[in-house]
């Protein structure tokens, strides 16, 4: 699986609009077939940076990912919008989805 995190900073007065803006984009890859999953995050220390948890089933579906109408779209119009060159972690690892923690379970009742 490959596993990508980003990290958006957004100028000030598009926080707001961010997730609504990303909307679309984010609807189409949920709907790619190799998409694992496709999740946002606001951070609680800093409400203009946005974290993205992204996986594709393999490097295949994640070019074709990067390579979608929709990644294009949003590559167009995130430079008026993001405040800073966003960071990215990319790795592959051997997992294909989410697992339990196996430090934490809820108490039984």
């Amino acid at each position: 699986m490959i596993l990508i995190n980003v990290k958006f900073t957004v100028r000030p007065e598009y926080a707001e609009e961010w997730l609504p803006r990303v909307e679309g984009f984010t609807r189409a890859t949920r709907a790619e077939p190799g998409n694992v999953f496709f999740e946002w995050s606001q951070s609680v220390e800093d409400p203009n940076q946005f974290v993205l948890l992204e996986a594709f089933k393999d490097s295949e579906a994640g070019e074709k990912h990067v390579n979608s109408e929709h990644f294009r779209a949003a590559m167009a119009w995130m430079p008026e919008v993001i405040a800073s060159t966003p960071q990215i972690i990319n790795a592959e690892i051997p997992d294909e989805d989410w697992g339990p923690m196996g430090e934490l379970s809820p108490r039984e009742s």
